[in-house]
């Protein structure tokens, strides 16, 4: 071709277009066939500086071919969503928050397009349009998550994800309720509910666990409830029972001796027969659902006079911090509320049922002191 000017290198060939500008050509690490470079260079030194590059990828073993980060983003990450092994639930809020948050500005972009510098701005752009920060942090881990999978796949030569302090929030701080609170609630809700409010501070139970318990999970002479399972609500409404996320989710705790006459009563009066029996239901029978019990949870609040900051699963946190001043070690309380980390986990396996005890005594001391009477009445007569 005219005007054209080769140049013979040990490793690929630069050559002069027409137009002036300069390109590369160099071998395929995989087929060996030559490949041309995906752009041009204003100067001779420019390509063969590229071409070096790219010959030292390959050396090291970190070239990633260019045509691969060609793949649509907006179908590689539904395919991740789609495909990967996920609770039933997890898949939903990905999906839900892959639609909202993501799909919107990275939908028509290939893999390889998006940049530190888009994945910032987009960031930037959630929070100015009012999206919550929780919600902006949990679109940046799965966005993060999606790009470490193509990262992986040698889609990508690093995560566009780094964005330092983007993948984490400030929790704020909870509000915790005295024991005269939480026994104050006790008397204002619903004969049938009181067990529920009482397990939610002592022993810290989740209110999905506590959904999910059963009969033969409540051992009155052990004094423990066993967390096996957590139910979940899908957004098509459906109910399910799921295994917890990890092996310290399914535990055994110890509740204080002073919640056994309203256990007993409760287990007489408000479960039918049979060990699957759910322990706890709505005034009709039914499962418990988060939206129903909200509205009993608010007026049985605003009776006992506890501020509308207190949410039901404040109960956990006010119990974790009980047990802590019982004298309950780090260690301890992670195990007790069933913590999902792996150190939780691995801690899980050195806690002696005895200790457990001891914390739940301390807590039932706690109840002595704030009752002026005998336990709430439990047989809703």
């Amino acid at each position: 071709m005219a005007n054209q000017k080769g140049n013979r290198r040990r490793f690929g060939s630069v050559r002069q277009l027409p137009s002036g500008r300069w390109q590369i050509r160099h071998p395929d690490p995989v087929t060996g066939l030559m490949r041309t470079g995906e752009q041009t260079y204003a100067t001779k030194k420019d390509a063969e500086i590229a071409l070096t590059l790219i010959e030292a990828d390959i050396t090291r073993g970190r070239w990633t071919d260019p045509d691969e980060g060609k793949l649509n983003f907006g179908d590689y990450a539904d395919a991740w969503v789609r495909d990967r092994k996920l609770a039933e639930t997890s898949r939903q809020r990905y999906a839900i928050s892959l639609r909202l948050h993501i799909q919107p500005t990275f939908r028509r972009s290939t893999v390889g397009e998006i940049t530190t510098a888009k994945v910032r701005a987009w960031r930037s752009k959630l929070l100015a349009s009012g999206v919550g920060e929780p919600a902006v942090v949990k679109a940046y881990q799965l966005l993060r998550a999606i790009m470490n999978t193509a990262l992986d796949d040698e889609l990508i030569q690093r995560n566009p994800c780094r964005i330092k302090g983007a993948g984490q929030y400030e929790v704020p701080e909870r509000p915790v309720l005295t024991v005269e609170q939480v026994l104050a609630v006790v008397e204002a809700i619903p004969v049938r509910y009181r067990l529920m409010v009482l397990l939610g501070a002592f022993t810290t139970l989740r209110f999905g666990e506590l959904a999910a318990l059963r009969r033969s999970d409540v051992d009155t002479t052990a004094l423990t409830v066993s967390v096996r399972r957590s139910q979940a609500e899908l957004s098509t409404g459906q109910l399910l029972d799921k295994a917890p996320k990890t092996r310290a989710g399914v535990r055994v705790i110890a509740f204080p001796v002073e919640l056994l006459p309203s256990v007993t009563a409760h287990l007489e009066h408000f479960v039918a027969p049979g060990p699957m029996s759910h322990v706890f239901t709505g005034a009709l029978g039914g499962q418990l659902r988060r939206s129903n019990f909200h509205e009993v949870w608010e007026r049985a609040r605003k009776k006992a006079k506890i501020s509308e900051e207190v949410h039901f699963h404040d109960l956990r946190h006010t119990g974790n911090t009980l047990a802590a001043n019982a004298g309950a070690s780090t260690r301890e309380l992670m195990t007790r509320m069933g913590h999902s980390s792996t150190r939780a986990a691995l801690i899980y396996q050195h806690m002696t049922a005895g200790r457990d005890r001891v914390i739940a005594d301390k807590l039932g001391q706690m109840i002595k002191d704030a009752r002026k009477g005998g336990p709430p009445d439990q047989s809703g007569t």
